[in-house]
């Protein structure tokens, strides 16, 4: 897996960022069954720069706490074997990875949620790359069960790493 990590922010955390993200990237890979090494892009930014990126790339005007954008068009949530057949599309040329998509986290957002939910800023981050990990498998919660199967997923992927609510 290769992990592209920008922090425009600034910000440091008390935690490894790379590490935690890195982590919860491979745990949701192989519980979707992943066949292929993949590429990832997270880019950290500020409350006013996801507010600018939502605006531009989603036509929302607000701030949220995390966006993805995934690379490929999943017909079904996992169904990586849509890609085969379309290498020039989905895969690197120089590296043979699968370019999943790409992460954008509030850094903002991960310390005011962790303090509205009461637990650490980790957990809170490892959250979101969860979440977006998911949507980046092909995943989405417009509908109250597809909100449910997420939320299950990302629980039980962060249980796994013993990245439980403090």
């Amino acid at each position: 897996m290769t992990f592209y990590v920008e922090n425009e922010a600034k910000k440091s955390f008390p935690f490894d960022v790379r590490k935690t993200a890195e982590d919860v990237a491979a745990a949701v890979l192989a519980s979707e069954k992943c066949p292929y090494e993949v590429q990832i892009n997270v880019l950290l930014t500020d409350n006013e720069g996801i507010h600018r990126y939502n605006r531009e790339f989603r036509g929302i005007d607000r701030e949220t706490d995390v966006l993805s954008f995934p690379n490929l068009d999943f017909e079904r949530e996992a169904d990586f074997g849509a890609v085969q057949h379309k290498e020039a599309d989905y895969f690197d040329p120089d590296t043979g990875e699968l370019i999943l998509g790409d992460i954008i986290i509030s850094v903002d957002k991960v310390e005011e949620q962790a303090e509205s939910y009461g637990h650490s800023m980790r957990r809170e981050f490892a959250f979101l790359v969860a979440h977006s990990m998911l949507h980046l498998c092909g995943y989405d919660h417009m509908e109250a069960g597809e909100a449910e199967v997420m939320e299950k997923k990302q629980e039980a992927v962060l249980t796994a790493l013993g990245i439980t609510r403090d």
